[in-house]
């Protein structure tokens, strides 16, 4: 097979197969004895497995990969998977987190306040009493990362603005849960860029087909990259 054989099957350039094999993403091929390269059955399952393992694991990730197994290190390989699978099932518990963090925000928000008390600051031992929990406590969420409050131009004194407020009750609510304030900080910026609770519901489903979408990729990884390493005498083919 030549490198256009491999390319027009995929809708990549000859010079990006080129390029894969001499990142060891290939096996090596051999050369005919005017220099040209010679792929096999063997090049287009590696290549397919490549371009599977992409979607599923990331670009760099789906190069370690390919580059342990053509180098004899099976388990290594399995390792980056199986750190791969590990994230997505974290993705998976965070999620599921801020969709119960911010439906319990959604069901409070109006329940016992007014649009004024929702639109006014407060200072860090209003917000502290408010939250049932230590000043020193939100400093340390501060400091996490978590939260951050303006300060007031005259006393430097914190201000919590609204979207602080929920900031601070969605991490108060998560920390009620067990979760670590690393684990929080990145539910928080999710539902910071999301532009609060009303606009997250839309990005939660993003993220959920996104998510999705990798565990499927995933699937369809193991069965090419499977049927590589039947072809290496590796793995047995899938059934």
């Amino acid at each position: 097979m030549r490198p256009a054989d491999l390319a027009r099957e995929h809708g990549i350039s000859t010079q990006a197969v080129r390029n894969y094999e001499q990142e060891g993403y290939l096996p090596p091929a051999e050369r005919t004895p005017t220099g040209y390269r010679i792929y096999t059955g063997a090049h287009a399952a590696a290549l397919r497995a490549y371009l599977a393992l992409v979607p599923a694991y990331g670009h760099s990730a789906a190069g370690r990969i390919m580059t342990a197994v053509n180098g004899g290190d099976l388990d290594g390989a399995l390792q980056t998977i199986h750190r791969g699978h590990g994230r997505l099932l974290r993705d998976r518990g965070t999620l599921a987190a801020v969709r119960e963090a911010a439906g319990h925000l959604v069901a409070d928000s109006g329940a016992d306040r007014g649009p004024a008390d929702r639109a006014r600051s407060r200072s860090i031992g209003e917000l502290a009493h408010r939250l049932d929990i230590t000043p020193a406590t939100l400093r340390n969420w501060e400091a996490a990362g978590i939260l951050t409050p303006a300060r007031d131009g005259a006393t430097g004194y914190r201000v919590f603005r609204a979207a602080d407020v929920r900031d601070a009750e969605l991490t108060h609510l998560l920390r009620r849960g067990g979760y670590p304030l690393s684990h929080i900080r990145t539910v928080v910026q999710q539902v910071r860029q999301a532009g609060g609770t009303g606009a997250l519901a839309a990005a939660l489903d993003g993220w959920q087909r996104r998510l999705t979408a990798q565990g499927l990729a995933m699937l369809d990884a193991s069965v090419q990259l499977s049927r590589y390493l039947a072809l290496l005498d590796i793995a047995p083919a899938p059934r």
